[in-house]
């Protein structure tokens, strides 16, 4: 039988032992919840910054040029574009838009005008068969305004192009999709797109406007 004595004592100690561990160790509640805390905040400004890559809907996407001829205003279209836009309001450095024209797609409604726009004096498509915008810098200039500055290439002849476009993005049936419109001007001659008497501005001008509206879905997933 153990004494009351040395019962108390191993009592004391025993108590002394608890408190002592009580006071130095951490609540485990405590020690977990602070990394939680900490990595939650550091993936939303990443998150926030992505990008999304918005591909071309061909049937539901028109890009169009005018030209005056003769005194008369001409319009046509391109049937054969590829467009990917990369954009991010939280990461506009990172957002680009690259543009490629089947030349050969043009079409007036006039196929003798289209023979003369596809043939070596103007567009050239057998040696030119595509044109390129290449932006790499992406403003943002509204709510919903937006002007990508980059290079058009026509006729292997490169130049600096400013384009202004309004971009909105709905929620549709099968996933987001945004909506694209813009124009700008662009002179012919600066890409060499009129050689010999087609030089001359007397009967085709050298301004030629160019719209588009783009339907552009974004990736499934």
């Amino acid at each position: 039988m153990i004494s009351k004595p040395v019962w108390a004592l191993r009592a004391a100690l025993l108590s002394l032992v608890a408190t002592s561990l009580g006071a130095t160790a951490p609540p485990p509640a405590a020690t977990a919840a602070k990394p939680v805390a900490s990595a939650a905040s550091a993936a939303a400004p990443a998150a926030a910054g992505v990008a999304t890559t918005y591909g071309l809907d061909p049937a539901k996407s028109v890009l169009e040029f005018r030209f005056m001829q003769a005194g008369a205003e001409n319009k046509g279209h391109f049937s054969r574009f590829t467009t990917a836009l990369n954009l991010s309001d939280a990461s506009l450095a990172s957002s680009k838009l690259e543009v490629t024209i089947e030349m050969s797609s043009l079409d007036t409604a006039d196929k003798e005008r289209d023979g003369i726009l596809r043939g070596v004096d103007l567009f050239n498509v057998a040696k030119f068969p595509r044109a390129r915008f290449t932006a790499t810098h992406i403003t943002r200039t509204g709510a919903g305004h937006y002007e990508a500055a980059g290079k058009l290439t026509i006729r292997e002849v490169t130049r600096d192009v400013r384009v202004p476009f309004t971009f909105e993005v709905k929620t549709e049936p099968g996933g987001a999709v945004g909506y694209m419109t813009g124009k700008t001007t662009l002179k012919r001659l600066d890409f060499g797109v009129g050689q010999g008497e087609w030089k001359s501005t007397e009967w085709v001008a050298n301004e030629v406007p160019v719209s588009f509206s783009l339907r552009l879905p974004a990736p499934k997933g």
